[in-house]
């Protein structure tokens, strides 16, 4: 049994989330909601200890697998903690009076319903439910769909029910073909479409690209978007999905080509590996299976490049991804090689081509540790 304390007023937020983090290190779930519970019986508001210690944590769990310091059973242990706790705090306090009668929509139609849910494919479901959680707060009638919901079953929940307005979310780029898919077909039955989510950008970039009717960078600025009435902007936004006009880069077939090959790609490139790269011929079983999928997460993001049009998505994953693979003792070099091997197989797909290019300038600027022959 933990011997839970009232967290002093004063100790802030700060304090209430390294409260928090210890209970979720120590896989204690009894103090994690005892952290959280006396934060709100000592005034902190709900939305607060949501959005401004739980999801804090949560980003710093995400940090502390990338730094090799948290296996992926402790992270999903430990978020699997989480969501209980914020399952506690959603029956343990009352929601606010209904505020949505008096939201409108984009059609000028009141907003009573919301349903939230992560696009097909997309298991990281907490901001998703983070955001459930500040519109019931905040007095939205919400239907939340929870992770991978695949477009067609969310496509068949929305004509059984009454929403108004659907709220998708996706926090790896690699699911923005998926996204797109759903988006189109949420506007196909009349329903204005927010996104939110890591995949979409910093900016929101790739929610406009896919003709969004709304992003929004966080929860907070999604329920202050959807209290002030769901609009389009008077830049008009991209076409659906079927209409390639807005997406004429997809007329080149070479995203479909990448990702209907991305199986052969990921053998050829591990078996290319294998010569290039001397050290492999020590590793173990699980070693060379943590590296097929370090591989196939590289042509996944190349795929998702390729859909956007932008190189910099590709980018911006490797240069992540060469820190992950330092902080296991994998050299940077390993990864140029991949790239290299990934290039040979793209001769006569030039967009593909230069987005293994950028990714190639890119590493090299990333700063190299020695090669000690060590191996993921």
């Amino acid at each position: 049994m933990t011997t839970t304390h009232i967290t002093n007023p004063s100790t802030g937020l700060a304090g209430i989330r390294e409260r928090l983090w210890a209970a979720l290190a120590a896989r204690d779930e009894e103090e994690a909601a005892a952290a959280v519970f006396d934060a709100c019986d000592t005034g902190t508001p709900l939305e607060d200890v949501l959005l401004d210690v739980i999801g804090p944590v949560q980003a710093r769990v995400g940090r502390e697998w990338a730094a090799g310091r948290l296996s992926v059973a402790q992270e999903h242990a430990v978020t699997a903690i989480q969501d209980r706790v914020i399952a506690a705090l959603a029956h343990r306090t009352a929601p606010r009076p209904a505020v949505g009668r008096a939201v409108r929509r984009r059609d000028g139609a009141p907003v009573h319903r919301v349903t939230i849910a992560c696009v097909d494919g997309e298991w990281h479901a907490l901001p998703a439910r983070l955001l459930a959680e500040v519109l019931r707060g905040r007095g939205f009638d919400v239907d939340y769909l929870g992770a991978q919901v695949p477009t067609p079953h969310l496509i068949a929940h929305l004509h059984q029910t009454g929403t108004d307005v659907v709220a998708l979310s996706s926090s790896l780029p690699v699911r923005l073909p998926s996204a797109h898919a759903a988006i189109t077909a949420v506007q196909a039955v009349g329903l204005p479409v927010l996104v939110g989510g890591a995949a979409f950008g910093p900016d929101g970039r790739y929610a406009r690209l896919l003709g969004a009717d709304g992003w929004a960078p966080d929860a907070r600025a999604a329920a202050t978007l959807l209290a002030g009435g769901l609009r389009r902007p008077e830049e008009p936004l991209p076409a659906p999905h079927h209409d390639l006009p807005h997406l004429p880069h997809l007329l080149d077939q070479e995203y479909t080509l990448v990702a209907r090959t991305r199986v052969q790609l990921t053998h050829d490139v591990l078996t290319g590996l294998e010569d290039r790269v001397p050290a492999m011929s020590a590793y173990t079983e699980r070693q060379r299976e943590r590296t097929a999928e370090d591989i196939a997460h590289i042509v996944d993001f190349l795929a998702a490049s390729l859909y956007t049009d932008d190189a910099e998505l590709f980018t911006g994953f490797l240069t992540w991804t060469a820190g992950i693979l330092q902080a296991r003792g994998v050299p940077t070099g390993a990864l140029l090689a991949a790239l290299d091997l990934l290039a040979d197989a793209q001769r006569d797909f030039p967009r593909a081509r230069a987005h293994l290019a950028a990714g190639r300038r890119a590493l090299t600027r990333v700063p190299r540790q020695p090669d000690p022959g060590t191996h993921a």
